[in-house]
């Protein structure tokens, strides 16, 4: 008789190595920093303290997390510049690469985080407002180092999603695949793409949504919002992210990077064991 899971899982295997490119797929740690803390919730809300920025990034580049992204949740809301302080201590305790977002509004915003240690940075509520943004910093410092972050929310039926930004509190009416494919065409690098309605919810990513954006944008997109188990990880990947974000089950020891990417090799993804 056969078996549904191992045949689903088996084609799962298949998908991803054929999504793999032959570049490895990056484990991606996500610190949502907030009053110097870092902070995890549920859809953006009910914020709860989970430690401190450079400790927990140590500890992950340790486990073998291949990046560290940094997003001061509470920057643009509060209308100031990122904290370059936890940048700074971040850069110091670490080797790996630093991504940065969280109230960059110009270009030397994003030139005072690149200075204090920064790798890349993330725009998310500017470039909305300012598209020319995403082409300046593209100009200024490459588009290696410019990711256009999107936060994205299903509409009522379902098959469309909007762009949110201000951390999730002010709806666009922009339909996210559209704006993503726009980014790429701005001079975006990378897409870091986060479905509201899955953030903090166990449930997995919204593959539907992740599939959309990788197959509109045609740049590397970086999966976030919901993973907490290893499959789910693995399905971003099937659905065509680059690169795979975690937080709470990091944070929360419940799933260990060294782990995760143990059981994405056995199923045919390259990672960098």
């Amino acid at each position: 008789m056969s078996n549904p899971k191992g045949s689903e899982r088996a084609g799962l295997s298949r998908k991803a190595s054929a999504f793999a490119r032959g570049t490895a797929t990056r484990i991606i740690p996500c610190l949502d920093i907030k009053g110097g803390r870092v902070v995890k919730g549920v859809r953006f809300e009910n914020l709860v303290d989970s430690g401190e920025p450079a400790e927990l990034s140590a500890r992950y580049e340790a486990e073998g997390a291949d990046e560290i992204a940094l997003l001061d949740i509470s920057a643009t809301l509060e209308e100031r510049k990122t904290a370059l302080g936890a940048v700074a201590a971040v850069r110091q305790a670490v080797s790996i690469p630093i991504s940065v977002g969280g109230g960059i509004k110009n270009v030397e915003d994003a030139e005072r985080l690149l200075n204090a240690g920064a790798d890349r940075v993330s725009i998310n509520s500017a470039a909305v407002r300012n598209p020319r943004l995403i082409s300046a910093l593209a100009e200024r410092f490459g588009v290696q180092c410019v990711i256009v972050a999107i936060d994205a929310r299903r509409r009522p039926e379902g098959t469309v999603w909007e762009v949110v930004i201000d951390a999730g509190t002010s709806p666009t009416g922009m339909d996210a695949v559209d704006w993503a494919r726009r980014c790429a065409s701005l001079g975006a690098g990378e897409i870091l793409l986060t479905s509201i309605d899955r953030d903090g919810t166990g449930l997995g990513y919204d593959i539907d949504l992740v599939s959309a954006i990788a197959a509109s944008a045609r740049i590397p997109v970086i999966a976030s919002g919901g993973a907490t188990k290893p499959e789910h990880f693995l399905e971003g990947i099937v659905a065509g992210a680059s690169a795979v974000l975690g937080a709470g089950a990091f944070h929360r020891k419940e799933l260990a990077i060294a782990d995760l990417k143990q059981y994405l090799s056995k199923h045919e993804v390259e990672v960098r064991l």
